[in-house]
C-alpha cells in the first residue's frame, strides 16, 4: 500500500523527487545493489516526464466532460428534484470509478489513517458539487463555471488569513484583480445579480477551503484512495437528499441521469491522468478550456448569448489563477534551491 501512495502522489505534486538522490550517493560504497535499486525508478519515470501532449489531451478531455455534465445536469434539475439528480450522479459515479480502479487496487485501496480527513473532505465536495449544480440550473452555465474559476484565488487568500502563509506583492496583486474579474461577472446590486450566482460563489468559497484543509492528504495518499473515498462518501450523502423528493424517471431519463454521473466519473478519471502525466503547470492552463464547451453548449441548447460582463470578468479571473499558478511554481522552484526564504 506504500509503494502505491508513493507511485500516486509524487506526480500529482514533485514529480522531479522520483529518483532518489541517495541511492547514486551511496553506489560508490556498495556497487552491487546500486545497479538494481536505480533500475525501477529510472524505467517509471519518463513516461510521466515526457507526455506532456497526452496529458494536454487529456485535461482538454476533462474540460469537455465537464461542460457536458454541467449541461445534463442542468437538463434534469428541470424535470427532476435536485436531490435525486444528485444521488444518480454520485452513485453511478461510484460504480464508474470502481470498475476503473477495484479491478486492480482490490477493497485495499480504501486501507487508510486518515478516514475522518476523508470523510470531511467527500461531505465537503458533496456540497460543492450540489451547489454548482444548483447554480447552473438558475443562471447560464457559463456564467456559473466562470464564478467556480474563482476557486483558487479563494484557496489563495484563505491560506493567507488562515494558514498565515506570507504573500508578496505579486500574490496580492493577482487576488485582487481576480476579484474583481468576479465582481465583473456576478455583477453586484445589477439585476443580473440571481441566487444562482450565489451559489457559485459558495461553490467557490467551499472547493477553495477544501483545497488548502486536505493540501497535506495527497502527501500520503494516494490518488486512487482520494478518489474512492470522495465517491463513496458523496454517495452516502446525495442518496439521503432523496428523502426530500423522488419522482420516478423514465427509461430515457433515467439513462441522462446515469449518463451524467458517468461524465463526472470520466472527467474525474480524465483529470487525474493529465496530473500524472504532465506538471501541473503545463496541464491546469487548459482546464479553462470548460468555459469555452460550456459557452457553446449553453448558446446551442438555451441560445445564452455570452455578455460583455462575462467575457471581460471571466479573462480577468483567469489570468489571475495563470498568474497565481506561475507564481506558486517560481516559489516552489526557489525552495528546490535552497532559497527557502521568498516572499513574492
Amino acid at each position: 500500500m506504500s509503494t502505491e501512495t508513493e507511485d500516486d502522489t509524487v506526480p500529482l505534486i514533485a514529480r522531479a523527487g522520483s529518483v532518489p538522490m541517495t541511492t547514486s550517493a551511496s553506489a560508490p560504497a556498495e556497487p552491487a545493489p546500486a545497479a538494481p535499486a536505480a533500475q525501477p525508478a529510472v524505467s517509471t519515470s519518463p513516461a510521466r516526464v515526457d507526455n506532456i501532449p497526452l496529458g494536454i489531451l487529456f485535461m482538454i478531455g476533462a474540460t469537455v466532460m465537464f461542460a457536458l455534465s454541467s449541461a445534463l445536469a442542468k437538463w434534469q434539475v428541470a424535470l427532476y428534484p435536485v436531490g435525486e439528480v444528485m444521488a444518480f450522479r454520485s452513485i453511478s459515479s461510484l460504480l464508474v470509478c470502481s470498475l476503473f480502479v477495484l479491478p486492480f487496487t482490490g477493497l485495499s485501496v480504501f486501507a487508510t489513517r486518515k478516514v475522518h480527513q476523508h470523510v470531511a473532505r467527500g461531505l465537503s465536495q458533496a456540497i460543492s458539487q450540489t451547489l454548482t449544480v444548483l447554480a447552473v440550473s438558475l443562471m447560464p452555465i457559463a456564467g456559473a463555471i466562470a464564478i467556480g474559476f474563482s476557486a483558487p484565488l479563494f484557496a489563495a487568500l484563505i491560506s493567507v488569513l488562515w494558514l498565515g502563509e506570507r504573500a508578496g506583492p505579486v500574490r496580492w496583486a493577482a487576488l485582487l484583480f481576480g476579484f474583481v474579474g468576479v465582481l465583473i461577472v456576478t455583477e453586484p446590486g445589477a439585476d443580473s445579480l440571481s441566487l444562482g450566482a450565489l451559489f457559485a460563489l459558495g461553490n467557490a468559497v467551499m472547493y477553495g477551503s477544501v483545497t488548502v484543509a486536505v493540501r497535506g492528504m495527497t502527501k500520503t495518499e494516494s490518488a486512487n484512495t482520494l478518489l474512492m473515498w470522495q465517491m463513496l462518501t458523496m454517495s452516502f450523502f446525495h442518496s439521503f437528499l432523496l428523502l426530500f423528493g423522488f419522482r420516478m424517471p423514465t427509461p430515457i431519463d433515467a439513462l441522462m441521469l446515469v449518463g451524467t454521473g458517468v461524465c463526472n466519473a470520466v472527467q474525474q478519471y480524465f483529470w487525474t491522468k493529465a496530473l500524472h502525466l504532465a506538471p501541473t503547470t503545463a496541464v491546469s492552463p487548459f482546464y479553462y478550456m470548460t468555459l469555452v464547451w460550456a459557452m457553446v453548449i449553453g448558446f446551442l441548447v438555451w441560445g445564452d448569448q455570452p455578455t460583455l460582463a462575462l467575457l471581460a470578468g471571466s479573462a480577468i479571473v483567469i489570468v489571475s489563477g495563470l498568474i497565481l499558478l506561475w507564481h506558486e511554481a517560481q516559489q516552489r522552484k526557489a525552495k528546490q534551491a535552497g532559497g527557502g526564504q521568498t516572499q513574492s
